[in-house]
């Protein structure tokens, strides 16, 4: 099975550490990269993505950020030679080019939405202005579709606004709040309870059930946001 799929990508270079593969239940399994994160390792999970989603029996597989889930169609036998060729196929496997679609969002930043700008602003010492700048300023990668329909989980934020998730998370958070969780930015799908940091709000919607492409969002767009106006 992954001669025939790894004779489809030419050999790039071998990772010196193996995933972690565990299984979830009888119809899944969670392959997790080693390491750090590295938007490198990322596009290899979405190249591990793109060939084993053909492999027999596979039914879907779900690129995470740093991990990929397989789901199957019946419980797969022999795991431990399927588990041998993931590995194999992890250290013979190019990254995947980073080519998705730009996508720009205009964001009003502050004001009722933007509830947690001040305390983001506290906490990295910087002036609610300088937030917005360095936020609006930078370019960010989709690493994965997860958490809710369509919600993507952004890579690039700038170190200086990065924001640790609330303890207690918001009850109420609006749908299109632009949030900071941890080094990572994205925005709210739905009006759920969320732990991320929410400094504007985005009137574009992020996930269209009666699309034909109903997440705005793939993994490896890239996504700007634009400043529409401030309230501070």
């Amino acid at each position: 099975m992954l001669t025939d799929h790894a004779a489809l990508a030419p050999f790039i270079a071998t990772i010196a550490k193996d995933p972690k593969i565990s299984s979830i239940g009888t119809l899944a399994l969670l392959v997790e990269a080693p390491g750090e994160f590295t938007i490198e390792q990322q596009s290899r999970i979405w190249a591990l993505a793109d060939i084993v989603s053909s492999w027999p029996n596979v039914q879907e597989a779900v690129p995470g950020v740093t991990n990929l889930m397989l789901i199957f169609d019946q419980p797969p036998e022999a795991l431990d030679g399927l588990s041998a060729a993931i590995v194999e196929l992890w250290h013979n496997l190019p990254c995947r080019d980073i080519s998705g679609k730009l996508i720009e969002i205009p964001v009003i930043y502050g004001g009722e939405a933007g509830f947690d700008l001040p305390a983001v602003a506290a906490r990295t010492r910087l002036s609610e202005r300088d937030v917005i700048r360095i936020h609006s300023g930078g370019e960010y990668t989709v690493c994965a579709i997860a958490s809710s329909p369509g919600f993507g989980y952004l890579h690039g934020l700038d170190p200086r606004i990065f924001m640790p998730r609330k303890s207690v998370p918001s009850l109420n958070m609006r749908a299109g709040s632009v949030t900071i969780g941890g080094m990572q930015t994205g925005v709210a799908v739905v009006t759920s309870p969320n732990g991320w940091n929410a400094i504007g709000w985005a009137s574009l919607p992020m996930f269209d059930p009666l699309s034909d492409n109903p997440s705005l969002m793939l993994p490896g767009d890239q996504v700007k946001f634009r400043i529409d106006r401030i309230e501070l």
